[in-house]
């Protein structure tokens, strides 16, 4: 099984990958004069008449973030539209703000989990979620094309900047509903990994005013260390501090926190699927999870299906991305959903995958069953996966790989009825990203080592 639909190259002309426009910041696409170019077409695109209107700007904390948020506001604000400067916060933070505010639009300038050196500009409707394909299209076809110096706005009609001071005190309130009321963390001791990012300050807030002892750490961003050997991309950081404190939990986010993963008492990491299974199993055992149907995607482990299906529930998947599962679910009227990597959405109490809140529910659960992340994660059996990242210089579609397919064939043959192998682009970086699972696990580093010498060969690493 692999994925066969084309790439998006760095080079080709679509700005938008699977989570909006990324790259290395200062290079193409990422560039100040991209970035002016974008804000003038959301502003043109979300303008829908000649009243007052106003976008949302929020960011992570890297360094090129004030180049590219002056540029946003630059180009906003030639449009007529008003910038509402919100600072460091989470990207679904920045989702909840901009509905919170009542503004056209939303954009978060971060690129995730990646490294300092790379950046990004997400968008969100002034509903809180992410963007449709066509609105997509038509921004990047505004981008480049010449209809936006036509419509520039000028004298009074110039757009204003605004700095929006309580941004993290509404968030942190709005997070905090995510919990009971009445209930408390008092006596639970947890670490968290803030990654350096956009929740530095966000998640310990949350959990000491929810009454937990924390022990924080990652938490001194200085625009050079976002991501930098720590957070949920380095789960190992998470695990010494939950042995190092003694920590009942451990959280670590990555660079903007709409994801997690998370540590048990014993420093095990327990990751998006065993949060997946941690929280449709309890919404399965309270009737809450609607049509007993929980979202994953194709990278989640099998073991996720037989655990849903022992409880009654079952898994339905989607491509990879957070927008997929979310588009699955509100197409469905689901309201749990996930990536093995950790965003998970509960659209009970948001529009897109939230660190914090994700951490809540499983909180919840820990306190209202009285068991500890170590026994509550056992409810899932995981099949054996083999994961291997391989970056690549040239991105071809994966089918005119003759040598690569047939390792895959080969592959596919050996693990057949047993498990199952899938090869598929990054939409977010220059890589194949490569899965392998078996019900034993047997074979799976070979299988692997074959893929990645034909893609070596044809495509070059």
């Amino acid at each position: 099984m692999h994925d066969k639909r084309p790439a998006k190259s760095r080079s080709s002309p679509n700005l938008f990958g699977t989570d909006g426009v990324r790259g290395t910041a200062n290079i193409h696409p990422m560039t100040a004069e991209i970035a002016l170019r974008l804000g003038q077409a959301a502003a043109h695109v979300f303008r829908r008449d000649e009243s007052r209107h106003k976008i949302v700007i929020g960011k992570d904390t890297r360094l090129s973030g004030y180049m590219i948020e002056n540029a946003l506001v630059a180009g906003i604000t030639s449009m007529g539209v008003d910038a509402l400067l919100i600072g460091p916060l989470p990207t679904p933070g920045v989702a909840y703000i901009t509905r919170s505010l009542r503004a056209d639009a939303g954009i978060v300038i971060t690129a995730s989990h990646n490294p300092f050196e790379d950046n990004g500009i997400k968008f969100f409707r002034n509903d809180g979620y992410k963007l449709d394909d066509d609105v997509e299209r038509r921004i990047e076809d505004l981008v480049s094309g010449t209809e936006l110096d036509r419509c520039r706005a000028t004298a009074q009609d110039v757009g204003k900047a605004f700095r929006i001071d309580d941004a993290l005190g509404r968030y942190v309130e709005f997070v905090k509903k995510a919990f009971p009321a009445g209930a408390e963390l008092e006596g639970m001791t947890i670490a968290i990994d803030a990654a350096n990012g956009a929740a530095y300050k966000a998640t310990p807030c949350v959990l000491r005013e929810l009454g937990a002892k924390i022990h924080v750490f990652n938490n001194t961003p200085n625009g050079l260390n976002i991501n930098f050997g720590c957070g949920s991309t380095h789960p190992e950081e998470i695990s010494r501090r939950v042995k190092e404190t003694g920590a009942d939990i451990g959280i670590a986010h990555d660079g903007d926190a709409d994801r997690l993963m998370l540590c048990d008492e014993a420093g095990n990491i327990v990751d998006g699927d065993e949060v997946l299974a941690i929280a449709g199993t309890d919404c399965l055992a309270r009737n809450q999870l609607r049509h007993n149907t929980l979202v994953a995607t194709i990278m989640s482990n099998m073991g996720l299906d037989e655990c849903i299906g022992q409880w009654g529930g079952r898994v339905v998947r989607a491509k990879v991305g957070d927008r997929y599962v979310i588009d699955e679910m509100r197409r469905h009227g689901y309201n749990v959903g996930g990536e093995q990597s950790g965003h998970i959405i509960f659209a009970d109490y948001t529009t897109t995958g939230d660190g914090i809140i994700s951490a809540l529910q499983v909180l919840r659960t820990m306190i209202e069953t009285g068991k500890p992340l170590g026994e509550l994660r056992r409810v899932m059996h995981r099949y054996p996966q083999k994961q291997v990242n391989i970056i690549v210089r040239n991105r071809k579609p994966l089918e005119d790989l003759p040598r690569v397919q047939a390792a895959l064939r080969d592959a596919e043959t050996r693990l057949a009825g047993a498990g199952r192998v899938l090869l598929r682009y990054s939409g977010t970086e220059p890589k194949i990203r490569l899965l392998l699972e078996s019900r034993n696990g047997s074979g799976l580093d070979t299988l692997a080592d074959r893929i990645a010498s034909a893609i070596d060969e044809e495509l070059g690493t």
